[in-house]
């Protein structure tokens, strides 16, 4: 089953974020094309799955394009029920479907004030009222998720479900511009920063396309507060491995790490693995071979 996924520049496109989620947290994979934001492709590149007009923007095997992350997950779900977008439990499916509904309309002031960044953590943002009331809110539904569903894990339903997925966004948000939640909220943000699929998400918009000035704001910054990077740094080879481990392609260019040479078969998948090598199992199976 053949998926095409089209998303926004990946250090800023919260909305593309919450759909890569909904398969590659899953186990599902698709083909990616980038729409670029603030650009003349972005509206090119969208013609191509028709009838969206924002991203992400999923074009399903028989050719159907679903253009809303909330129908994707519903639609994704339907068809892979083994993958576990909803709890089975019909309490906890209930709790996670509401969180997802509520995040995908609401905290507009959070939206407005905070775009997400993935490139940067400020010190301080000043939130305005409108965004503590926001957080407040948010915090609440955590709360409450937890005691409706019993979970007592890293996440708000049990196992990791779109509702996490649907709250990702939130937890950049939280840790790019410092905000302030209590020390549970804190404990789940920790989680989605630590979360493979969000690091390598992540590690991708750190070296993807330019800085976007509509997201740059004149505070001081701090370094990023999830998972510190393994020190690696590009190199030339001859590397320990002949393919790369991403596409089995040969190698063309290297990093090091830990007195070691890895090779890959483009700039990309070796700037998205200096970027946080401990997030692609490929890489790691490397080192530990």
């Amino acid at each position: 089953m053949s998926y095409e996924l089209c998303i926004g520049d990946r250090a800023y496109s919260s909305w593309s974020l919450r759909g890569w989620l909904l398969l590659e947290a899953f186990g599902l994979k698709a083909s990616v094309t980038l729409a670029p934001l603030y650009s003349d492709d972005f509206a090119r590149v969208l013609e191509g799955f028709a009838p969206a007009r924002t991203v992400p923007a999923l074009r399903l095997p028989e050719g159907v394009v679903v253009a809303d992350s909330l129908a994707m997950a519903e639609e994704l779900a339907s068809r892979h029920p083994e993958a576990g977008h909803w709890p089975k439990d019909p309490r906890a499916r209930a709790v996670a479907r509401a969180l997802a509904a509520e995040m995908h309309s609401s905290f507009v002031a959070l939206r407005s004030h905070c775009p997400m960044n993935l490139r940067v953590s400020y010190e301080e943002c000043a939130p305005p009222p409108e965004v503590l009331a926001d957080l407040a809110r948010i915090e609440a539904l955590w709360a409450w998720a937890r005691r409706e569903s019993g979970s007592t894990g890293p996440w708000l339903c049990g196992d990791y479900s779109a509702a996490d997925a649907f709250f990702a966004p939130v937890a950049a948000r939280v840790a790019g511009y410092n905000l302030p939640m209590g020390a549970e909220a804190m404990d789940y943000v920790a989680a989605h920063l630590a979360h493979g699929p969000f690091r390598r998400w992540r590690a991708m918009g750190m070296v993807s396309g330019p800085d976007l000035p509509f997201y740059r704001r004149d505070w001081p910054t701090r370094p990023w507060p999830g998972p510190t990077p393994m020190a690696a740094e590009p190199c030339d080879g001859p590397s320990l491995n002949d393919a790369c481990p991403y596409s089995g392609r040969p190698v063309t260019d290297f990093l090091r790490v830990e007195g070691r040479v890895l090779g890959f078969c483009n700039p990309f998948c070796r700037d998205k693995t200096v970027a946080d090598l401990a997030a692609w199992p490929q890489a790691m199976s490397l080192l530990k071979a």
